[in-house]
């Protein structure tokens, strides 16, 4: 009997939360799948599909379910099926255009609320995509001026619909090509999540990548092109003493370290994530102005 069938009948929360068994294939956590599908259609927290799982839905619901999980079997990101992803406990619009905010660059946004001090910072955020990491910098420090730029025009419509969305004032959406748009202008931390995937990586016909644009993953020069790029022309938009942090792939770190310190930046170092890959390597700009 199909889920159609049976959504006609009038399927329970607990029913539903067993097909979990038919996304194993597809996904690392699939009854976590199905939950947040659940709560996306009731519009109710998790705590509510455990408290209430006699729940039946309405045909509307399920056939509304039914597609959800359907697109979820052909591999579509939970993200893109429900149109949102939290992110430093913000959530954002997503859309086909941007990567999806990853757990693991919070890292990135925990480093630099620790190293940076200076309560009326001016910090740029390369790549901003959904605006994941200016906004959630913004909603620590509301004392910052951030600008966030992006090449891709539905890139920067989505990261200024997230910002209006969460109302932070001390951001700025603004496209272009890396630093195209900012000449003359210097900042005391210089944020980047930029495309490191080497064109060749197995990765990328694996999981939610898939679905995401390659020209926001994939970089020439075995993923280094747009790393470098950055590191070589960050110190004319650094104030002294100011900080360089990049996100990058595990096996990248070393390179960057060395990129970094023949760039002529000091205490140059590497974090890892919660994986203990190797994730984010930074520096500050030297000399000091």
């Amino acid at each position: 009997m199909s889920i159609e069938e049976t959504s006609r009948q009038g399927m329970s929360i607990a029913d539903l939360l067993k097909l979990s068994s038919t996304l194993q294939s597809v996904s690392d956590s699939p009854r976590l799948d199905v939950e947040v599908l659940l709560c996306h259609i009731l519009d109710k927290p998790r705590s509510y599909l455990y408290t209430w799982p006699e729940t039946l839905l309405s045909d509307e619901q399920g056939v509304m379910f039914e597609g959800l999980l359907q697109g979820r079997q052909r591999g579509e990101p939970i993200a893109h099926l429900v149109g949102s992803k939290e992110f430093w406990s913000l959530e954002l619009e997503v859309n086909i255009h941007t990567l999806i905010p990853r757990p693991e660059t919070e890292l990135l946004v925990e480093t630099a609320l620790e190293l940076m001090n200076k309560p009326d910072a001016r910090v740029l955020d390369l790549g901003t995509g959904t605006g994941a990491i200016a906004l959630a910098l913004a909603s620590e420090r509301p004392s910052w001026e951030i600008l966030a730029v992006d090449v891709v025009p539905e890139a920067v419509q989505l990261a200024e619909k997230n910002r209006r969305h969460l109302g932070f004032d001390n951001v700025t959406i603004r496209q272009g090509d890396w630093f195209e748009q900012i000449s003359g202008q210097v900042f005391d931390l210089i944020v980047a999540n930029p495309p490191y995937i080497d064109r060749e990586d197995a990765h990328l016909q694996r999981g939610d990548v898939r679905f995401e644009p390659h020209t926001a993953l994939v970089a020439h020069n075995q993923g280094f092109a747009d790393l470098e790029r950055i590191i070589a022309d960050a110190s004319q938009y650094l104030a002294e003493g100011a900080w360089l942090m990049l996100e990058h792939g595990n096996q990248q770190a070393r390179q960057l370290r060395n990129l970094l310190s023949a760039a002529d930046f000091v205490e140059v170092k590497t974090r890892t994530d919660l994986q203990g890959h190797e994730r984010l390597s930074y520096g500050r700009c030297f000399p000091f102005r």
